[in-house]
């Protein structure tokens, strides 16, 4: 399994908020040793360390829609992703991983998608459009996700152990 964190909404975008962000995703490091990958967009982040098991060629996260607008780091494996890249031919991907459908599936159903997946997973989708975002989890809760609060109220933190 893979390791996710996401920084929603934090006030500062300086450099050592980044470098803050990064050093708590290399603390889930032994949830995915294989890579490490950072979004930003303004105050909202979300990393990922990689465990290689679909795609290890190129299936590196965060993974993005064709026009990179929707973001998506996921930890777990969507069993039905053939079928789901079947009713997307009009999207381009980048990557044979299974998650990638992710991103894709929020552009067509917005977060009315969650209900099309089929597998072990937690995820967390960013809009940079909107800065609107989605987080889930699939129905069972195989794969942790566990949601903070910063010290301001307002920063929201989502991550997996």
């Amino acid at each position: 399994m893979c390791g996710i964190l996401a920084v929603l909404g934090y006030q500062d975008t300086s450099s050592a908020k980044r470098t803050r962000v990064l050093e708590l995703s290399r603390r889930l490091k032994h949830r995915g040793p294989d890579w490490s990958g950072i979004y930003q967009h303004g105050n909202c982040f979300l990393t990922h360390q990689r465990l290689a098991i679909m795609d290890p060629a190129s299936g590196d996260q965060p993974l993005y829609n064709e026009y990179k607008t929707i973001v998506v780091t996921v930890n777990g494996e969507i069993y039905n992703h053939k079928e789901l890249r079947m009713s997307l031919k009009s999207h381009e991907f980048r990557s044979s991983s299974d998650s990638e459908v992710i991103a894709h599936l929020f552009e067509e159903h917005r977060e009315q998608f969650v209900e099309l997946l089929d597998g072990v997973f937690s995820f967390v989708v960013f809009d940079n459009t909107d800065s609107s975002f989605i987080v889930a989890r699939d129905a069972i809760g195989v794969t942790p996700l566990y949601i903070g609060w910063g010290q301001d109220g307002m920063t929201r933190n989502f991550f997996t152990l």
